[in-house]
């Protein structure tokens, strides 16, 4: 049981550091690159972004499996991915489900 609470953390830091990504891409290096003509910083923003994109899907893959996550909050974690802010809106749904994953000293009352 604490192994699935530990993956689920886990994911949900991946999914916190690509929503970081996605801020620091769209409101960093884009504004510098179209508002002060200097692109810079586009390519290695995009493609620490895009890296961290790929750890979410892979996380969704590795990790999710097995966590009781009904197929709507599959498509869900999927969609947060594609939208700006997504992984931050989709967090509480994670954190509640990683509150509902009971300890494993409370599982076995030994």
């Amino acid at each position: 049981m604490e192994f699935s609470k530990a993956r689920l953390r886990v994911f949900r830091t991946i999914a916190f550091v690509e929503g970081v990504t996605t801020l620091a891409l769209f409101l960093v290096a884009m504004p510098l690159k179209y508002w002060l003509g200097n692109p810079a910083l586009v390519p290695p923003a995009g493609a620490i972004h895009g890296a961290a994109w790929l750890a979410y899907l892979g996380g969704m893959v590795l990790l999710l499996p097995g966590q009781d996550i009904s197929a709507w909050n599959w498509i869900r974690t999927f969609a947060a991915s594609l939208f700006p802010f997504g992984t931050f809106l989709n967090d509480p749904m994670l954190k509640r489900h990683e509150a509902r994953i009971m300890p494993a000293a409370e599982a076995d009352p030994a």
